[in-house]
């Protein structure tokens, strides 16, 4: 009898786009490093109790419909987020003018990663629960992480 291995299922695009369709991006390749950040920034940047982001190779990623549509937020620091001006969605983040992530929640189907940190719960809000077992760091992780 021959051997037979298991096929790996050939690697295919991961999409993402807002709430209101109109803007739509493409990621050749694998998202890395999810992360849930619980900064009053991250909170209010996504309207939510923490922020759930992927880093992305800035070269496997590219906009498939409405780049037009793109609203951009730059901080002093460099840091940045690319937004719907339609609907308002939050779809990636940007470091230095180059896309560093996207937002987990505008991702479609399912993008083969899962949140392996919760970063700032030092500052995370307080009617916030964050369950035990998972692996939290007060303010940023370190850097060999």
């Amino acid at each position: 009898m021959d051997n037979i291995s298991k096929k790996k299922k050939p690697q295919t695009s991961i999409t993402g786009g807002c709430f209101c369709g109109l803007i739509k991006y493409k990621i050749e390749g694998k998202l890395r490093d999810a992360r849930s950040c619980h900064c009053p920034d991250c909170r209010k940047a996504f309207s939510a109790q923490a922020s759930a982001y992927a880093l992305v190779n800035p070269d496997e990623f590219s906009w498939v419909s409405g780049k037009t549509l793109l609203t951009i937020y730059k901080s002093k620091k460099g840091e940045g987020l690319q937004f719907c001006s339609i609907c308002g969605s939050t779809l990636t983040g940007t470091l230095d003018g180059n896309i560093h992530g996207v937002t987990l929640g505008c991702v479609n189907d399912d993008p083969d990663i899962e949140i392996g940190m919760h970063i700032y719960v030092g500052s995370k809000a307080n009617w916030e629960i964050i369950p035990d077992g998972v692996i939290k760091y007060q303010e940023a992780p370190p850097e060999n992480i």
